[in-house]
């Protein structure tokens, strides 16, 4: 497949998977009480995080191969396997947790365990797919997962239960984890089988895990702290204002989740980073203009989509707006890292996020919570700066003969 099709069907991959679980969400809240909304919400975003934990752990370290040996193919099966059987380990031990606890929430937490195998290897066979140069059979894949959760949701009765919502969702994904295993299966059947190097004290999604943990944490935790012990206010005002840049993060999460495939289609090392840095200059673009057309909706429109949030939202819209053109930098900023050399992004993604919590209350302290947006701006342009000041050391250091550690060379590391 060549380079542009694969990057619009793995850009429309990522925003099939973000589009499944907002809808997810909305037909849970369109069935169920309030209460057990809250209970499913609780459960699913137990289920975000350890989605977030396998992706960093197999995924994104899958994506960073290249070529398409054996050697790559039995990559992508080892991770596939490793993540059913680890996603079964954890399933048994979230189940057994559960079993003798009473409750609405427990019982979906059961059924969580039960289906967290499929759910999480078919996201896998997505980062396998990435990963072999075939982006459009993620599409298919993602699709049918789309189609068959949505009509399994929409044919549940009302008032439908937690831990029954959790069981449709999850085993609704049957039909797509089954498609992409035969799918994958015609790629990778017969390549070595390394489970054990998934294990080893070098694998980076040792350091991928840390780094999302950091990285996702912290600002979530940080905003939701200040909203505890400042001004609740804030809470809804960020989130609001985030809420409606939606779109650009799934442009981020395709750039660092399934970029690295296609900038491995460059031989030149110095050409990759100059295709990181051309796709910086055009999400940080991206992120303008779509901050422009919010600013410019009506407040009719606006507040058709948040209500009355809305005004505080908007308030938020230039420093928010900036905030996300930064990000745009940063992120590809980190993608470029990660084809130089993957071990250098934690150090950047732990400092960097605890200077954007520092960022955040101080801005809240001088000027409230516009403030506290543009403390975060602050932080994204700290963090951008310092992951091309180490792409351009990286770089330097390439050109006079140092050898740089590139994905290819950690991956055999003990």
């Amino acid at each position: 497949m060549r380079a542009p099709s694969a990057i619009v069907c793995s850009v429309a991959d990522q925003g099939v998977a973000a589009l499944t679980n907002i809808l997810v969400l909305v037909s849970a809240a369109r069935l169920s009480t309030v209460a057990d909304f809250a209970r499913f919400s609780a459960v699913y975003l137990v289920f975000t995080v350890l989605l977030g934990i396998s992706g960093a752990y197999t995924g994104q370290p899958l994506v960073l191969r290249r070529g398409a040996s054996d050697e790559v193919r039995g990559a992508c099966r080892s991770a596939v396997t490793f993540t059913l059987l680890a996603a079964a380990v954890l399933g048994a031990l979230l189940a057994a947790v559960a079993l003798p606890l009473e409750g609405a929430t427990a019982r979906a937490l059961l059924m969580l365990g039960a289906v967290l195998p499929v759910v999480l290897g078919q996201d896998t066979m997505r980062y396998a797919f990435s990963t072999l140069h075939l982006p459009h059979l993620a599409l298919v894949s993602d699709a049918l997962r789309l189609g068959c959760g949505l009509g399994a949701l929409a044919a549940q009765p009302a008032g439908a239960g937690p831990a029954r919502l959790v069981a449709v969702w999850g085993l609704s994904a049957l039909p797509a984890l089954l498609l992409s295993a035969a799918l994958l299966h015609r790629r990778v059947a017969g390549t070595p089988l390394r489970l054990k190097a998934l294990l080893r004290r070098g694998h980076l999604g040792r350091r991928f895990v840390v780094e999302f943990g950091v990285g996702n944490a912290t600002s979530q935790l940080s905003v939701l702290g200040l909203g505890t012990v400042g001004n609740p206010l804030v809470v809804g005002a960020l989130r609001g204002a985030t809420t409606l840049f939606g779109p650009l993060n799934v442009l981020f999460t395709s750039a660092t989740g399934f970029g690295p495939p296609l900038l491995g289609r460059i031989a030149s090392e110095r050409r990759r980073v100059r295709a990181a840095a051309t796709l910086a200059a055009v999400l940080a673009a991206t992120a303008a203009a779509w901050a422009a057309a919010l600013a410019l909706l009506p407040d009719g429109i606006g507040r058709h989509l948040l209500g009355d949030t809305w005004p505080t939202a908007a308030a938020l819209l230039p420093a928010t707006g900036s905030q996300y053109a930064a990000m745009a930098v940063g992120t590809c900023g980190l993608l470029a890292l990660r084809m130089l050399d993957p071990r250098t992004t934690l150090s950047i993604q732990v400092v960097f996020s605890l200077a954007a919590v520092g960022f955040l209350a101080g801005g809240y302290l001088l000027g409230g919570v516009p403030g506290a947006a543009w403390g975060l701006c602050l932080g994204s342009v700290c963090k951008a700066a310092a992951t091309w000041t180490r792409v351009v050391r990286l770089r330097r250091g390439t050109a006079t003969g140092r050898i740089a550690v590139s994905a290819d060379a950690v991956r055999s590391a003990p």
